[in-house]
């Protein structure tokens, strides 16, 4: 069936509504609102279908959805944490899966209404830029896809939906949004009277609510919130569970200034620590929960923004050793790294301790860890962090070999415009994507 061929379907739904507005009145009731609909205080299921229960599986506008789609799609999830994933925690994941999974047969289906192709070149690129970013060749990636439970089709599958959504936005969507000339020079001008202001590289996981459900999500939310501080992935969590735009980029809000977010995120922002995940927060339309992943000030520069050149100098110890077996040897990898001269004397110290030497020239301070990035910014040229890792494996020090600071400078006239573009088509978006849930044909069965 095709989208859209709805209007019998509505009128049905509209004239059992009226006629249960209607039997409340002529018993002398009046049914409160509810957003619109007449639902009694006191609910009672008549007939013997339960629509809460249903079988994983559905036809959506005649495609069909397995269960074998849905369990490989787990697998993925499931195969991308760093932790062991409760039960009930599973089966929660599992629907919104089946969500997703819905959502990618409405979008390829939009596609296909408007005659836009996703050819199958396109599809095995993407394909295997998927594969080597998961560190595997094409060939063996779906031995490895097999081996944790999902499939080479399952992967397919997911990334037809993404190109053909991408194409529907840049064909029907995109063609609507403008951006004058004089609204990128204004909020530029206004970017340069916020100098030294504060911003934030947020992400977020948006759950919709209504007062009726609001404690349902709240407690699912906090579930998600328990995750992601086990160790989670923020990002593929927002994927599976958000409902904002920003989902298929894992959450991903950029930077923007606490004022650009609703009043209980700006209030939260600028008290969160760099790192850090917040708890469920109410906010106009359902809740959120946002992580903080970093901050600067506004065209000033920022520290962290150094590129540095370092040598990692590395010991290592043998699988099962002591403290007081490995003790000595860091005592010397610390004592020498404080004598060695600084990076010239470098080599000749590594051979002298037996140390596996590594050089990078082009490190950002802020994409190492939090203790190291202070640690460095506060060493002078030739000097050595304190030793980290683990005694039973490996033992490391950096040293500090060059730094260039970085300089403040504005985005450019591009660069913003097409910022400001794809905000606005995002929005559109995720507006049509209400619109297709809404006039789907799905069975569940």
């Amino acid at each position: 069936m095709k989208l859209g061929t709805l209007s019998r379907a509505a009128m049905v739904l509209a004239g059992s509504l009226l006629s249960v507005v209607a039997a409340a009145q002529t018993a002398g009731q009046t049914p409160p609102p509810q957003g619109g609909l007449t639902i009694p205080d006191e609910v009672q299921f008549l007939g013997r279908s339960d629509p809460n229960v249903r079988k994983a599986t559905a036809i959506v506008n005649g495609d069909v959805i397995t269960e074998s789609d849905i369990d490989h799609r787990l697998a993925l999830i499931v195969a991308s944490q760093n932790i062991q994933i409760p039960p009930e925690e599973l089966q929660r994941i599992r629907q919104q899966v089946l969500r997703n999974l819905i959502d990618e047969s409405l979008q390829i289906q939009a596609a296909q209404q408007q005659e836009i192709e996703v050819s199958q070149r396109d599809v095995d690129a993407a394909y295997t830029r998927v594969a080597e970013r998961s560190q595997h060749t094409r060939q063996n990636f779906g031995a490895y896809l097999r081996s944790i439970g999902s499939s080479e089709r399952s992967v397919r599958r997911q990334i037809h939906a993404e190109l053909a959504w991408q194409r529907y936005m840049n064909q029907r969507i995109a063609i609507f949004v403008n951006v004058g000339e004089e609204e990128v020079r204004a909020i530029l001008d206004r970017m340069n009277a916020s100098r030294g202001t504060r911003e934030f590289r947020v992400s977020e996981i948006f759950m919709s609510a209504t007062p009726e459900n609001a404690a349902e999500v709240q407690a699912n939310a906090l579930r998600i919130l328990q995750q992601l501080r086990a160790g989670a992935s923020f990002p593929a969590y927002a994927r599976q569970f958000s409902e904002a735009s920003t989902a298929a980029v894992g959450g991903d809000l950029g930077w923007v200034r606490a004022e650009q977010l609703p009043e209980p995120l700006s209030r939260a922002v600028q008290e969160m620590p760099v790192g850090s995940v917040s708890p469920p927060i109410a906010v106009p339309g359902g809740f959120s929960i946002i992580a903080l992943a970093d901050a600067r000030s506004i065209l000033m520069p920022d520290a962290r923004d150094a590129v540095l050149s370092l040598i990692q100098m590395s010991i290592s110890f043998p699988a099962g050793s002591t403290e007081a077996q490995a003790r000595p040897a860091i005592e010397r990898l610390v004592q020498t790294s404080q004598t060695m001269g600084g990076c010239g004397g470098a080599q000749a110290a590594a051979t002298r301790l037996g140390a596996e030497l590594v050089t990078n020239d082009q490190i950002r301070v802020r994409d190492l860890p939090p203790p190291l990035q202070e640690m460095l910014l506060n060493l002078s040229i030739g000097q050595a962090t304190r030793p980290f890792g683990s005694m039973d494996t490996r033992v490391s020090v950096l040293v500090l070999c060059g730094r260039d600071d970085p300089q403040p400078t504005l985005p450019t006239f591009e660069t913003l415009q097409q910022q400001i573009e794809d905000e606005r088509v995002n929005r559109r978006a995720q507006r049509v994507m209400r619109d297709l849930r809404r006039d789907a044909v799905i069975e569940y069965r």
